[in-house]
């Protein structure tokens, strides 16, 4: 069932960034700086063009490269500075960041057996427990409401980050499987009334049929 926001929500359109070459090889990010590949730009170009029949009041960003690019061709449309928020970064993933799933499985069976389960309170030896990662989201986006009451914000994020979101918005429990995509630069739009988070619409991209066919997790 689809909440209509109340004429004093504070409306977030949540974007995960754009490809990169990572995405593609299917690595572990994490905290790890890498960039768009030709792909996200292109990507980033077409999420603008489309959030463009959207007016926003404020332009936020993760502080990693990858969405901070992807932030900055939406904040040239709108003739906005794009403002970081380092709460909206991606999951600190410690010795797993710079390998794909199948070599962490191989390289850390232990380890990985943990991921897989979504175990609360694992935080790869080096990283972030998922626990106290959407805690930091959870900061992080209350932040947003507190000082942008009744407005509308666009965020460029990561997909772990819109996972946290998602479930609060929905009610679902951070240690169950993922049922559902986060497609690059696809449009998420939550909205916050006082009374919690409530979700309007999920992974719009319409906008990317000409850039991209299936993007990777």
């Amino acid at each position: 069932m689809q909440h209509i926001p109340k004429p004093s929500a504070t409306r977030i359109c949540i974007i995960r960034h754009g490809e990169t070459d990572w995405n593609v090889e299917r690595r572990i990010q994490g905290h790890t700086d890498v960039p768009l590949n030709e792909t996200g730009r292109a990507q980033a170009l077409a999420m603008a063009f489309n959030a463009a029949h959207h007016r926003f009041h404020a332009i936020y960003s993760s502080d990693l490269a990858r969405t901070l690019e992807t932030a900055q061709v939406l904040a040239q449309r709108e003739g906005q500075e794009v403002k970081l928020l380092p709460q909206l970064r991606e999951r600190h993933f410690g010795i797993f960041q710079g390998i794909t799933a199948a070599e962490a499985a191989g390289l850390y069976p232990a380890a990985y057996a943990h991921y897989a389960a979504r175990d609360l309170d694992y935080d790869f030896e080096t990283g972030e427990s998922l626990r106290r990662f959407a805690e930091r989201v959870a900061a992080g986006i209350d932040w947003l409401v507190r000082h942008h009451s009744g407005q509308t914000l666009a965020a460029v994020s990561h997909s772990g980050v819109l996972d946290v979101i998602y479930r609060r918005a929905t009610g679902r429990p951070l240690d169950t499987p993922r049922d559902f995509k986060i497609p690059n630069c696809g449009l998420n739009w939550f909205h916050f009334d006082g009374q919690g988070w409530h979700l309007e619409a999920w992974a719009d991209r319409h906008h990317l049929h000409d850039v991209l066919t299936e993007p990777p997790e």
